[in-house]
């Protein structure tokens, strides 16, 4: 019997949430499907944001990987604080509405997620999908604003590498800026060559393996800050074989296929460097425990 009364309660519970809960599904397609289909239409036409596609996937298998433990935690709904929340995302739904900008807009929609979660379950829950819900701003693109004011310094900070590299290989190259000047070529450290693409999927990556693969959060945040160093050296030295390629063979085969080949071969080298950067730690981590 008293089974049944359980059963009987959490049907009865369901039913109670059934209606406002379909009323605010309704709600957020209205108000964020114009937002929404936007986002994913950007992660189609822009490369820097190709990788958009693969978050919130990595979202999901998150939520599905550690459902036992999540499941078991005790729904304490913050029903303010929950709605507190979701009054602060369609604010700034509204503020970025009126003022064009996307990236308020879009980052309204993790707010909202997180006031949901308050009114539904409350705190315990929230804190569990900390860092799957924080892993969804990798999906979002940065305003224009930040995102040249990123891009301009990788520009030159990869001519100057390349210059650099190639001073030391002896071969022939004048830098003026983001240009490598060859006997035979120029070669024009566009933005689309800036490494800024990679740097945004490869820290992306960083994180989630870092999740995935490791318990300590010193370790998780040093795989993701030696990333970037390792990103951008990776699209150095992509630039350097651009230019060799330009200078020895000819500028006809440093376009088209080596160009695109070239991007997808220093990334996966930069994925190796990960991971030996990962076993290098562990290592450390060994030898410390050794000593000890």
């Amino acid at each position: 019997m008293s089974t049944w009364h359980q059963v009987a309660g959490s049907l009865s519970h369901r039913r109670e949430w059934a209606l406002p809960s379909a009323v605010i599904a309704t709600l957020v397609g209205i108000l964020y499907a114009p937002v929404l289909v936007r986002l994913v239409q950007q992660w189609w036409q822009d490369p820097n944001y190709s990788h958009g596609f693969v978050v919130p996937l990595f979202f999901l298998f998150l939520l599905w990987n550690e459902r036992d433990r999540w499941q078991h935690i005790s729904a304490e709904p913050a029903t303010r604080w929950g709605i507190a929340g979701m009054i602060v995302a369609v604010g700034l739904l509204v503020l970025g509405a009126l003022g064009a900008e996307l990236f308020v807009s879009r980052l309204s929609f993790l707010v909202l997620l997180a006031g949901l979660v308050l009114f539904f379950v409350g705190w315990k829950l929230l804190r569990a999908w900390m860092f799957p819900l924080c892993f969804l701003l990798f999906m979002i693109p940065l305003p224009g604003i930040i995102y040249y004011q990123i891009t301009f310094p990788l520009q030159l900070l990869a001519s100057r590498f390349a210059g650099t590299t190639l001073d030391l290989l002896q071969v022939p190259a004048l830098r003026e800026g983001n240009l490598i000047i060859l006997p035979n070529d120029t070669l024009a450290v566009a933005e689309a060559c800036s490494g800024i693409r990679s740097l945004f999927s490869l820290l992306a990556m960083a994180v989630a393996y870092g999740y995935i693969v490791e318990k300590n959060n010193w370790r998780r945040s040093a795989l993701a800050v030696l990333m970037i160093p390792i990103a951008i050296v990776s699209n150095g030295f992509r630039i350097v074989g651009t230019a060799l390629v330009a200078y020895f063979i000819g500028p006809a085969w440093a376009e088209g296929f080596f160009h695109f080949f070239a991007g997808w071969l220093i990334f996966v080298v930069a994925l190796a460097l990960m991971l030996l950067v990962h076993r290098a730690i562990d290592w450390r981590g060994y030898l410390g425990k050794e000593k000890s």
